[in-house]
């Protein structure tokens, strides 16, 4: 499993507090206490980093919190990765240094999906158990786009941004993003054109990068860092959880290794692929059911189920009763 530290700049506090909110009660929703802060950075769990994020979300007053923080992100912030990519020397290199680096730092992976017109960006936190926290969606997204504005001198918007969410502050978001934004979608995603992939980058800076990239290349082949096949399993499953069942065979193959190879080592650490399958899929389906308006048929189609009873069947051996249920439950009425 990655390691699970999620390094927290301290000066987060501060730029909090000069946003209005009240730190302590952030803090206190989080379960968190302010001496963990004492440092430069504070080292945080994803489960902790998730609830100061909720918490963050309950206590702020306004709702471009979560834009204005990825935004405004000051340069002594930025982690390795984000150092490596805001010194390449065009867009597109920039994005996969961001992708190749982002698992040194924490257990967050971006994955990039470029096609001949679109480049979709994904961002998983690896250990996440619940639907992420909307402002951190919104943070990271933005902070993304900020690197790219800052790094072309350009202002630059991407296609569009799609958000597993219900529909909520659509014009803020779409005149922050300058694009249309799109709800009740299966994942999170960024989608720039491909064509800003050739942008040079003015904040390139080829004697640093030839400092940095051989220690992060070096990071990446210590045994400590490197993700169990089960990890990159699970995100081949969600890249490709969109309308299809995806086989073994082609999981295999993204992976690089042939099908019986792939379920001989899966079983040598006594896993499956069927049970990934099934854990992904239910990971999937209570996310889509509890942050969207999306129908248990659609979210039957998206996991690659034949038809909605086998969904319907699966979910309830998941948890105990129907999806219609399950969404009544969380959002407190019954069906």
């Amino acid at each position: 499993m990655p390691t699970d530290l999620v390094p927290v700049p301290s000066v987060l506090l501060d730029r909090l507090t000069s946003l209005g909110l009240d730190v302590g009660r952030v803090l206190q929703h989080a379960g968190l206490v302010l001496s963990r802060f004492q440092e430069p950075k504070a080292r945080l769990t994803t489960r902790e980093f998730m609830g100061l994020w909720h918490g963050i979300e309950v206590m702020a007053g306004a709702r471009d919190i979560g834009l204005r923080l990825g935004a405004e992100a000051r340069a002594h912030q930025l982690d390795v990765a984000t150092m490596a990519a805001t010194h390449s020397p065009n867009l597109g290199e920039a994005l996969q240094k961001l992708a190749r680096y982002k698992r040194i730092t924490c257990p967050e992976e971006v994955s990039i999906d470029v096609t001949r017109d679109e480049a979709r960006l994904e961002f998983h936190w690896l250990l996440a158990e619940e639907a992420l926290p909307m402002f951190l969606v919104d943070a990271t997204f933005a902070s993304t786009l900020a690197l790219a504005r800052r790094g072309t001198g350009k202002p630059v918007a991407p296609k569009r941004v799609a958000l597993a969410r219900r529909r909520a502050d659509a014009e803020l978001l779409t005149r922050h993003f300058g694009c249309k934004v799109v709800f009740d979608a299966p994942v999170d995603q960024l989608v720039f054109d491909a064509r800003l992939l050739d942008e040079p980058l003015l904040t390139h800076n080829a004697d640093l990068l030839a400092l940095l990239v051989p220690s992060l290349d070096a990071a990446l082949e210590d045994p400590l860092s490197r993700r169990a096949l089960e990890d990159d399993v699970r995100r081949v499953l969600r890249r490709h959880m969109s309308g299809e069942r995806p086989s073994v065979d082609k999981v295999a193959e993204t992976l690089h290794m042939s099908s019986r190879t792939l379920q001989r080592r899966l079983g040598e650490t006594g896993t499956s692929y069927q049970r990934l399958l099934d854990e992904v899929r239910h990971q999937a389906a209570c996310r889509l059911l509890s942050s969207t308006t999306v129908e248990p048929v659609e979210v039957a189609f998206l996991l690659g189920f034949e038809e909605l009873n086998s969904f319907t069947r699966a979910f309830q051996g998941w948890e105990g009763m129907t999806p219609l249920r399950w969404r009544g439950a969380r959002h407190g009425h019954a069906h």
